[in-house]
Parts: structure tokens; sequence; C-alpha cells
């Protein structure tokens, strides 16, 4: 009789215990573009009627800026474009979910101008805008160059 007591005041004590929960898991947020880039050679819209034209990329790098707060990267591009009248064009795309910020390089030429086939070189900066916290990589044309990491400020 005293083991069935005990049981039963066992079975009710266990009852007031909270059954175990799982914690929830921080997620992280997916990256986004908090400011757009510094982009002089930006798309336009008034490059609808001209025909796309290839570059020669010939050196990239990325460098940090730590006169801003948060620091920023720029990327900088040398290369070459096929003739005098092709104008530059990079188009830095928002970053996408596996942190991956693609760069497009390319140039423009009008194709109503005739133009001597002269190399015409380049030399272009650009200051990408401000990110959302994370480590991200920079790819150009589909190649890697390189990786930046971005912080936000309180």
């Amino acid at each position: 009789m005293r083991r069935i007591r005990f049981i039963i005041a066992f079975l009710f004590l266990g009852a007031c215990i909270p059954a175990p929960t799982a914690e929830p898991t921080t997620t992280a947020s997916a990256p986004y573009r908090i400011t757009l880039e510094e982009n002089a050679h930006a798309p336009r819209t008034g490059d609808l009627g001209m025909q796309i034209a290839g570059v020669t990329i010939t050196s990239v790098n990325l460098s940090e800026r730590f006169d801003f707060a948060p620091p920023r990267t720029v990327i900088g591009i040398i290369g070459y474009m096929p003739s005098v009248c092709n104008e530059l064009r990079i188009d830095v795309n928002p970053p996408d979910k596996n942190y991956r910020v693609f760069v497009e390089v390319y140039s423009l030429i009008n194709p109503d101008i005739q133009c001597d086939n002269v190399f015409q070189q380049f030399e272009a900066s650009v200051l990408f805008g401000k990110y959302s916290s994370g480590r991200y990589t920079v790819w150009v044309n589909d190649d890697l160059v390189g990786d930046f990491v971005a912080y936000e400020l309180p």
C-alpha cells in the first residue's frame, strides 16, 4: 500500500514540472545594401540604343576606406576597351542570400557611329555603399576577386 501511495505522489509531483522546450535559435537576416554606391560608370537610361561590347580587365583590387564610419570598400578596375568610342559601364548588383556581390563590367558603343579600332585604356574605381553586417565576396564578370567585411554601427 505504501508503494502505491508513493507512486501516486510521485506522479502528482511529476505533473507539476513543465515539459522542456527547445530554445529558439537566432537566424541570420538576409544581407542587404543600406546605401547605394558612388558610381560614375553606372548604367544609364540612355544606354537602351547602344550595343554591348566587351572589355578586357587587367587588374582588379579591393581596398577599405577607413575615413568613413563604418569603413567602406572601394573596387579599383584597370583594363581596356576595343575602341575609343566605347563607354565604360560598371553595374554593382545588390548582394544575394549567400553574401555575394556581383559586379558587371562592360562597354557600350553606338552602332551608328563608325570608329577606329584603337584600344582605349581605362582606370575606374567605385566606392561601395553601406551593407548590412557580414562577410561579402565580390565577383567581377563571374570571377572571384576578393571579400570584405561590413559592420553596422549602432
